[in-house]
């Protein structure tokens, strides 16, 4: 009988990487790839016929059932690299219909807005062979979840938390597993995840394939590699610190007074512009200040459930508005088309921000432009940070009427005038927080709605935007089984009445004064409530 030992002592002796590096960009299909029939004419239908080079570098690899480390930045197409193999596999195997609660296939990615752009692309070449993909993460109820895998899926795209807390609720197993990917490797261990990534890992079979993509190899990843990769290739589409030669990055020196009216300014051009902030109340700050200013424009960040983070995804995407305002929840994974500029509102506070943010951009071969915004006080730290992300851009001193920046900017937008506080997508949070503020602080009325009694009260609400204001509202508990509504009635920035719904246990009206910010959302604009 073979002496186990002596494999694993083979096996730590042996090289830890073969190692291939592509630097020529020679158009390749997917079809000379060895990539399947059914699955390349889903990729033509979809305008995809020539691989990109990490595709073209893993594909024979990943197809053949190697384990693969693959490294590429930012939007170098790593996704359909892990992506067609996993469906290519599964569908090899002719593991018939997908049992409950045991899928074949796992995607592990670091974010909830990542997991579903993976799924989006995954599915249609899933489909090509009649098999169901789910996607599971938190910030979510489970149901959907849970319902998903007790029909049966075949391939799972999962967050690690969310995962790990149906795994211990057995909500599903990984036994059948047969393929096995984690995506950004190394912004998992930026998270703190890859504790739970090695947890979850090893409920894998050891005898499944398994696809690693980092844009970095770091010691952490390194660690995962040595102990979950089996005989793989590593396959390096570019240098860490590497760059889309499409991409220019630019670095405007702004005086504290005239910041604001620059970011305004390199918000205004016509196509899609992302901005990035350090914090939450920033990015949703900015994001009223430049709608109430006639940009409209939507933010994204960590304080917003899934269903607002998907609409103001969707606004942006489909071209509903031209400037998504966000924090680094951004910065990884969330990839829309055609977005021409990316803004650093304020310089990141490392190097790997700065690129993960910059890579929104120039992606898929176009162009595109990255601009940070610089007080005179922090150049010494901005300068350091692109020393260390090897960019060579030297600050230039600007205002907003600069040269330079109508140049970047090139033609305005048209101005958009908020709509009014009854027009349609004005203040539905306004609305909705009167009713429920006046049913909680009612006598009686806060429990009225679920009980069948009713009572009055009075809620008050203030919010600071480009002007300021506070009101009262009344509010008023009714019997109305599950569903709560709000009134909400402007007059510090102007007349008009926004109505918002929601639904819980408790009913009742509510009328309040709230200040223009709220209601300055552009028609068309997603409610942000």
């Amino acid at each position: 009988m073979p002496d186990p030992r002596a494999a694993l002592r083979r096996r730590a002796a042996r090289r830890p990487f073969e190692r291939s590096l592509i630097t020529t960009s020679q158009t390749t299909t997917f079809a000379a790839l060895g990539v399947p029939a059914p699955l390349v004419q889903v990729l033509d239908a979809a305008g995809k016929t020539s691989a990109f080079p990490i595709q073209q570098d893993t594909l024979p690899d990943t197809l053949d059932g190697r384990d693969v480390l693959g490294r590429g930045k930012t939007g170098s197409g790593k996704t359909l690299a892990f992506s067609i193999p996993l469906a290519a596999r599964l569908a090899a195997s002719g593991a018939g219909p997908a049992a409950p609660r045991r899928p074949r296939g796992l995607v592990l990615a670091p974010t909830r807005e990542l997991a579903t752009q993976i799924a989006e692309a995954l599915a249609p070449l899933a489909e090509a062979y009649g098999m169901r993909t789910t996607t599971i993460y938190g910030g979510v109820n489970q149901k959907r979840q849970t319902d998903a895998l007790a029909r049966g899926v075949d391939v799972v795209v999962a967050c690690p938390g969310r995962l790990e807390d149906l795994l211990g609720q057995g909500e599903l197993s990984l036994g059948d597993v047969e393929v096995t990917v984690l995506d950004e490797a190394d912004h998992m261990a930026d998270l703190g995840f890859l504790p739970g990534v090695t947890r979850i890992l090893a409920q894998t079979p050891d005898t499944g394939q398994r696809l690693f993509f980092s844009a970095t190899l770091d010691k952490e990843v390194d660690k995962l590699v040595r102990r979950f990769l089996h005989d793989e290739v590593l396959h390096s589409v570019d240098d860490p610190t590497s760059h889309v030669s499409a991409m220019t990055h630019h670095v405007f020196e702004v005086s504290a007074d005239d910041k604001k009216p620059l970011v305004q300014a390199l918000a205004s051009g016509r196509g899609k512009r992302l901005l990035f902030t350090r914090t939450k109340h920033q990015a949703k700050r900015l994001a009223k200040q430049l709608t109430t200013q006639g940009i409209p424009a939507v933010d994204l960040h960590g304080n917003l459930s899934q269903n607002q983070r998907d609409r103001s995804l969707a606004a942006f995407g489909q071209g509903d508005v031209q400037v998504l305002v966000a924090t680094d929840v951004a910065a990884r994974g969330v990839h829309v088309d055609a977005i021409e500029l990316v803004v650093h509102v304020d310089p990141p506070a490392e190097h790997k921000a700065y690129l993960h943010r910059s890579g929104r951009t120039a992606r898929a071969g176009s162009a595109g432009d990255v601009v940070t915004v610089m007080l005179p006080e922090q150049r010494r730290d901005t300068e350091q940070l692109l020393r260390k992300a090897a960019i060579d851009a030297k600050p230039v001193s600007v205002t907003p009427d600069s040269t330079a920046v109508a140049e970047l900017v090139g033609e305005q937008a048209a101005h958009v005038e908020p709509a009014p506080r009854g027009a349609s997508g004005g203040a539905p949070k306004g609305g909705q927080n009167g009713g429920q503020k006046g049913s909680r602080n009612g006598s009686g009325g806060s429990r009225g709605g679920s009980r069948g009694s009713s009572g009055k009260g009075r809620g008050r609400g203030s919010e600071r935007g480009s002007g300021q204001s506070s009101g009262q509202g009344q509010g008023s508990g009714q019997s109305r089984g599950a569903r709560s509504s709000g009134q909400n009635s402007g007059t510090p920035a102007g007349q008009g009445a926004g109505r918002g719904s929601s639904r819980g246990r408790r009913g009742g009206r509510g009328q309040g004064d709230q200040g223009g910010r709220r209601a300055s959302a552009p028609a068309g604009s997603p409610a942000r409530g």
